[in-house]
């Protein structure tokens, strides 16, 4: 009995084990063809051209990837160019957060600035229209104010954005020094950060002193302040709206099948999305 125990006992852990043996080869090649599969299927998803990507494209390559309609194209622009749209587009290559600190800052300086333009003429007719909102002479404070800050937010972009230099290293054809390239973009861009919120703090801390003085001194025209302030920002979220239905105009015929290439009018096309 004790024999038949002990040979059926060593019969039984050699089965199981062999079962055992089996389960985990097979669970080792489905794990190893499912880590491959999500390696390739993530490569697939880092390297497809983003909306920004697909704008800049050179004239050929542009011919076979762009298929896009026009809205598709307009949509794209004000998902890349519109500060608000391009603040909750999380389709690129720029810190989201950043994004929207640049957005707030972006109003901030307009405040700023429509506050520099209150000089003594400024004051004296609001003297004489007895605190009254005269929108005729204010509409090139506005529109002065709105173009001072774009400039500003577009300097200040420079050091907030790193959009452009992740799709140099994404589409640069050398693989020499690949790793070495990555880590000078990730020191270079933690500079470049580090930079933007040491300046973008100076900023509002020397915005807030200006600001708070002008609104002590200047009592009565706090509302008008705020009523300029508020029409410039107006007009810079409403100007790409009419900006970048021009693009598309040149840059979807010139890509149609045809056998006359329009390549002049695709380069005119890509200098218009830069306004």
């Amino acid at each position: 009995m004790n024999k038949k125990k002990i040979k059926k006992n060593y019969f039984n852990s050699i089965t199981t084990n062999k079962e055992t043996k089996n389960n985990v080869r097979r669970k080792n090649s489905f794990g190893i063809n499912f880590n491959m599969k999500s390696k390739i299927d993530k490569i697939n998803n880092i390297m497809k051209y983003i909306d920004e990507e697909i704008n800049i494209l050179p004239y050929n390559l542009a011919m076979i990837y762009d298929k896009r309609t026009y809205c598709n194209y307009y949509i794209s622009l004000l998902k890349t160019k519109h500060n608000l749209i391009f603040a909750l587009n999380n389709n690129d290559y720029n810190s989201r957060i950043i994004k929207i600190d640049l957005f707030f800052i972006d109003f901030v300086i307009g405040y700023v600035v429509n506050a520099l333009f209150f000089n003594d003429d400024t004051m004296h007719k609001i003297y004489e229209n007895k605190g009254q909102f005269d929108l005729e002479s204010q509409i090139p404070i506005v529109i002065y104010s709105s173009l001072i800050s774009m400039v500003l937010n577009t300097l200040l972009s420079l050091l907030a954005l790193s959009n452009e230099a992740i799709i140099r290293l994404k589409q640069s054809k050398s693989k020499h020094n690949l790793l070495k390239r990555k880590e000078n973009l990730k020191n270079k861009l933690t500079v470049q950060f580090a930079l933007y919120f040491i300046i973008s703090f100076l900023l509002l801390v020397f915005f807030w002193y200006y600001i708070s003085m002008f609104c002590v001194i200047y009592k009565n025209t706090q509302i008008h302040l705020l009523k300029d302030t508020l029409m410039s920002f107006g007009i810079s979220l409403i100007i790409p709206f009419l900006i970048y239905l021009l693009p598309g105009f040149f840059r979807i015929p010139s890509l149609s099948k045809r056998k006359n290439k329009r390549e002049c009018l695709y380069n005119f096309s890509k200098i218009l999305q830069l306004l």
